[in-house]
């Protein structure tokens, strides 16, 4: 029986429950999914940003028509194995990695596409010198978590030295099929 205090105490809470025989009627909460998480990853210029853009917006067109369809893009994470650990250790059992979305490009596209990005980006790291350097660490550090998730089936390759649009072709040929 919920007294004048806890009637007090519950519609503080927000929470009013229909009272039958004094007593109120427990409403289970709907069950919550685990979020689907989608990692993307590809080398420096292979266009992760652009694409990432293009996603959200037909993620959030996707989710108005079916709020179950929610993933999450984490854009260039895992970079190496010391993200996955953190990932590993912190998420266990609250969120499943849905695919690796890996955009797959030659190094010298890569580098071209981060110079020409560079003469208007500002960023200091678009020259050849630190873009080498990053193609390196990539390779290095970035590659062996895309092979880890590829062993896994987890991998979805898409070949991002094609145009803009043709790769989001792609990517949406992906989320159409995986949901």
């Amino acid at each position: 029986m919920v007294g004048r205090s806890g009637r007090r105490l519950l519609h503080v809470l927000g929470l009013s429950f229909p009272l039958l025989s004094r007593r109120p009627l427990l409403l289970c909460p709907p069950v919550l999914m685990k979020p689907l998480v989608v990692f993307v990853l590809g080398g420096p210029g292979a266009g992760k940003g652009t694409q990432c853009a293009r996603i959200v917006e037909e993620m959030d067109q996707t989710m108005a028509v079916n709020a179950q369809k929610n993933k999450f893009l984490i854009d260039g994470f895992p970079r190496n194995q010391d993200n996955l650990q953190g990932w590993n250790k912190t998420m266990d059992g609250k969120a499943d990695v849905s695919f690796v979305l890996f955009f797959d490009c030659n190094n010298e596209i890569c580098i071209e596409r981060c110079l020409e990005r560079g003469k208007s980006s500002g960023r200091s790291d678009d020259n050849r010198e630190s873009l080498e350097k990053r193609i390196q660490t990539y390779l290095q550090s970035t590659k062996p978590i895309i092979d880890l998730y590829e062993e896994m089936g987890k991998v979805k390759k898409i070949d991002a030295s094609k145009s803009v649009d043709e790769v989001f072709d792609e990517v949406v040929k992906i989320f159409d099929k995986e949901g």
